[in-house]
């Protein structure tokens, strides 16, 4: 089977999905918690938290007229007008604070548990699509069993 085409709102999902994959993988042991709690704060997450991410993208896709190098059609300005507001709340969601991380009871902050939760709604996210378009092998995590 082909492999079914990718939402462009999952592209970020996928990239921290599999980002936090392989921090499971290297990590033999560790939970998906302990995954997502380690992919904060890495540098793909500070490239999202801060903007960085999709302004590269648009930047790409600017120079490129807006046309996916991958199937050679124009990238409808309604999927755009999405792409930015998904950067606008992964910078709201994913807002860093350093050394802020665990308050004195050792508990996550509510700032950093909203990072966390957010994390896990885009892996949760992107293995939806990976079920609904049959493609179940790209789900390593298993977040959504």
């Amino acid at each position: 089977m082909a492999l079914k085409e990718r939402p462009y709102m999952l592209f970020v999902a996928e990239i921290i999905y599999s980002e936090i994959s392989k921090i499971k993988k290297d990590n033999i042991g560790f939970s998906n918690i302990d995954a997502i709690d380690s992919f904060i704060g890495s540098e793909i997450y500070k490239k999202i938290s801060s903007g960085k991410f999709h302004n590269k993208w648009f930047d790409e896709l600017k120079k490129n007229n807006f046309i996916d190098q991958n199937t050679k059609k124009k990238i409808p300005d309604e999927t755009l007008k999405l792409l930015k507001v998904q950067k606008d709340m992964m910078i709201k969601q994913l807002i860093q604070f350093p050394d802020l991380y665990y308050a004195k009871s050792h508990f996550p902050l509510e700032i950093s548990q909203r990072a966390f939760d957010h994390l896990w709604r885009m892996c949760e996210s992107y293995e939806l699509w990976c079920k609904e378009s049959k493609q179940e092998k790209l789900i390593t995590l298993k977040i959504i069993d």
